[in-house]
């Protein structure tokens, strides 16, 4: 009888593959909502990181199913694995999760070391989750963590492939750790607080209440990286401020001699346009009305003659040879401008018209004798 159970456990053994027995350490039970992705740390010891690690699927190892292996890509875009050979980690990311993917799953390395975990999707809320499983710390000051739950049993803090805090206040790796439970908005959360972080303290570790386990990957960064990076950010935008600055200065240099002489220019040409304005307004006062021209044009060529004629006596009237001839020469003014003292004298022609007898041409009387003054009148 005893034979055949140590055959019977022997085969279970080999089949299943228990958990750390083969140097590979993960978390035992996880559970993830409908839609969620999680992450998956496996941990590998010493003289395996050369070796093709990969993530099947199945009750009994034997016979698992493999999805993913380090050393070909996966066939499934909702599947990735990655490799860490320095912190010994490979990892199994698995995305968009569907009830149907439910199961045993099991981190292996192909020299033959192997551990297997249980992974269920909750059609509701997963019994325990954490809003990030990636967070991000300073050397020497301190992290939170939250764990939400609905589930009930004991709770504990643990390294992977290390030691675990199960009470309120502990320690790891030299960092301190406080674990509060508290119900938030009706949610139940356990709080993690590492503090007096150091360098070492980056790794994978995960909370646990009762079965369930949630891994979280904690990075620790020393001070001077992210004030380096601050420091470089702000000197890029100082930088960049200046040489902006910089920039526009020269920029107002270049304009401002073009801009002051086109100052100069519209404020002569206003200046001239001005004087012109003005001068031309004060002319056209000064300026008499001028109607003598356009009269001009019409009537300088009319002449005007005044005779004064003396009529002889009764008997030379009736002697039609005594009627004399009246000789008469007339020379026109000079047309007249608008000012008539700028004359000459010699622009007035006068006239003498004499009546002369046949009979006596040379005795003229007094009373045949005319004047007649004729003078071209400018209008």
């Amino acid at each position: 009888m005893a034979p055949y159970l140590l055959l019977v456990l022997g085969i279970l053994f080999f089949l299943t593959g228990l958990s750390g027995i083969h140097g590979v350490s993960t978390v035992s039970r996880v559970s993830v909502n409908e839609g969620g992705s999680i992450t998956i740390p496996c941990l590998y010891h010493h003289g395996s990181e050369k070796h093709v690690k990969y993530w099947c699927s199945g009750y009994f190892f034997t016979f698992c199913s493999i999805l993913i292996r380090t050393d070909s890509q996966s066939a499934y875009n909702w599947l990735s694995i990655a490799d860490n050979v320095t912190t010994r980690v490979f990892t199994v990311t698995i995305k968009n999760l569907q009830l149907g993917v439910s199961g045993y799953f099991w981190c292996a390395v192909e020299k033959g070391d192997t551990t297997h975990l249980y992974l269920s999707v909750a059609t509701g809320t997963a019994g325990l989750y954490v809003d990030q499983q990636h967070v991000t710390g300073v050397e020497g000051q301190s992290v939170t963590v939250n764990c939400n739950y609905s589930n009930s049993g004991g709770f504990c803090w643990c390294r992977l492939g290390g030691s675990c805090v199960k009470s309120s206040v502990g320690s790891l790796d030299g960092a301190s750790v406080e674990i509060k439970r508290i119900l938030a908005n009706g949610k139940k959360v356990m709080i993690v607080t590492m503090s007096q972080l150091k360098m070492k303290n980056t790794g994978w570790y995960w909370c646990a209440v009762g079965d369930l386990q949630m891994p979280v990957h904690i990075t620790v960064n020393q001070p001077n990286t992210i004030q380096s990076n601050t420091t470089t950010t702000n000197q890029n935008n100082g930088g960049t401020d200046e040489k902006r600055q910089e920039r526009i200065q020269s920029l107002l240099e270049v304009l401002f001699i073009p801009l002051s002489l086109l100052g100069v220019v519209i404020a002569g040409i206003l200046v001239t346009w001005k004087m012109l304005r003005k001068h031309k307004d004060k002319k056209a006062k000064d300026q008499p009305p001028n109607t003598s021209v356009q009269s001009a044009d019409s009537e300088q060529d009319i002449t005007y003659s005044t005779v004064s004629h003396t009529r002889g006596t009764a008997q030379q009237d009736l002697n039609p040879e005594s009627h004399s001839d009246i000789y008469s020469t007339v020379i026109p003014k000079q047309h007249r401008t608008a000012q008539k003292d700028l004359l000459p004298d010699d622009a007035v022609t006068y006239s003498t018209v004499v009546t002369k007898n046949k009979t006596q041409p040379n005795a003229a009387e007094p009373d045949d004798v005319v004047h007649s003054t004729v003078a071209a009148h400018q209008i």
